[in-house]
């Protein structure tokens, strides 16, 4: 899209009927994988596929929205660990998702195309709304959340995430949010945060509202002032959430991280007990392929020394198989382990004896349905959780920035401008930014990792 298009829907004297009436674009640039690509790195080990040569930016046709559907010029997005699944084709590629969701009829059978666009993130404004839609209008600057869900299941009405309809956007489905257009269901739609940028405003969306159900919600472990909460990966984009809702609920973070530079970043935040698992060389999987439990007590000696004796009520757990058997060994009697994610792998061992005979309990948790992520970005609106953001790449880089993060040179979010034309813009309340400003800062980290010369 041409700046002067940017420039229109952007100005403050833009109004409904404004925006409305501009002409949009046949065609838009997004970042696609192809579905003849999709095979492309079979037989190649995980640690070594790519996202820089599968992941394409072209244009594509404008899709219109639907009934109960939103058109949103995307001004940034970011990069989930289900950007770096889609685009390494792991588990499976994602074009069998999409063929399963074209195959319900209806609007869904736009989604089957032979390319897909990703990305489960966006900050952006509303262009054009569907029939249906009363809650939200052009010209609208919100934010997205990425729950797809059809509700027309009674299972989903009390919990949307049991809904057996129930998909990510971009990863799941179509259409996603690094583009200069996303096409998202209306109640996927929140107000964008006025007091932050663009690219801070998009990186929230997927992780903060994870982090908000796994960690505070009902729904997760329901944690509560005084817990000790052990969290791995604790300055990443998902750590970096739950390291802020403990230190806000009362609870006591215990963050692992794997570098000194990272166990800085925990500190600044406000934590107190850190643990740099590449200091401590901790290894719980020895080099015959089973779990070490001597490293299992001697990681939680480590924990206890920093709780003054006590185990911990909660671990976050996201890693999964690399840490699952000492995350389950660590909870103390009666604890919780909540899980998603497991970006190290998917089959997890533990020693069932630390489960059943001290009557612990593993809570799966996945996302967040509407209120849930209603409530985190609530949260943020209000400043008392921050995005965290270390650096932001253009459109043009999606590619890399996808490797980063495959690669784990980041820490906390990784940002993508798409219409935006630079950091630094999007800003409606910048009285509430300055009062919050010191607070912004604390939470955003600086990553000075290379990209990868390949």
């Amino acid at each position: 899209m041409d700046r002067a298009f940017v420039e229109a829907i952007e100005s403050p004297e833009a109004g409904p009927d404004d925006i409305a009436s501009l002409p949009l674009p046949e065609f838009y640039r997004a970042a696609v994988l192809l579905k003849e690509e999709q095979h492309m790195f079979d037989g190649v080990p995980v640690a070594h596929r790519n996202p820089t040569k599968s992941l394409h930016l072209t244009e594509v046709p404008l899709p219109a929205p639907g009934p109960g559907e939103v058109l949103v010029a995307t001004m940034a997005s970011s990069i989930n660990y289900n950007t770096v699944w889609s685009a390494i084709f792991e588990p499976i590629p994602t074009f069998t998702f999409l063929e399963r969701y074209a195959r319900t009829g209806g609007l869904a059978a736009r989604h089957d195309q032979p390319y897909h666009v990703v990305g489960s993130d966006l900050a952006g404004i509303v262009l054009r709304t569907g029939p249906g839609v009363r809650r939200w209008s052009p010209g609208d600057r919100v934010v997205a959340h990425c729950l797809s869900v059809e509700l027309e299941d009674p299972a989903g009405h009390d919990d949307s995430m049991l809904d057996p309809e129930q998909r990510i956007w971009g990863f799941e489905t179509n259409f996603g949010g690094l583009a200069e257009v996303a096409l998202v269901k209306a109640n996927q739609l929140m107000p964008k945060p006025a007091h932050l940028t663009w690219e801070e405003a998009a990186v929230s969306g997927l992780v903060n509202s994870t982090a908000y159900r796994q960690l505070v919600s009902r729904n997760g472990a329901n944690m509560r002032q005084g817990d000790n909460v052990l969290i791995w990966g604790a300055a990443s984009g998902l750590g970096s959430y739950a390291t802020q809702y403990a230190l806000a609920g009362g609870a006591f973070p215990i963050c692992v991280v794997s570098s000194a530079q990272k166990a800085e970043i925990c500190r600044e935040m406000g934590a107190e007990a850190v643990i740099d698992r590449s200091a401590q060389d901790y290894r719980f999987w020895s080099e015959d392929g089973t779990q070490n439990p001597r490293e299992w007590r001697r990681f939680g000696q480590h924990v206890r020394e920093l709780t003054g004796g006590e185990d911990v009520d909660i671990v976050f757990e996201h890693p999964g198989r690399d840490t699952f058997g000492a995350s389950v060994y660590v909870a103390r009697r009666g604890g919780t382990i909540v899980t998603c994610a497991s970006t190290t792998g998917y089959l997890h061992e533990f020693d069932n004896r630390y489960l059943w005979m001290k009557v612990k309990r593993i809570i799966g948790s996945h996302f967040a349905n509407y209120y849930e992520a209603w409530q985190a970005n609530r949260l943020i609106t209000r400043g008392r959780i921050h995005p965290s953001l270390s650096r932001t790449y253009p459109l043009e880089q999606v590619g890399l920035a996808t490797e980063a993060v495959h690669g784990n040179r980041h820490q906390g979010k990784v940002g993508v401008l798409c219409l935006a034309a630079t950091e630094g813009t999007g800003v409606d309340a910048p009285e509430f930014r300055a009062r919050h400003e010191a607070q912004i800062n604390r939470f955003r980290v600086v990553s000075d990792s290379p990209d990868p010369v390949r």
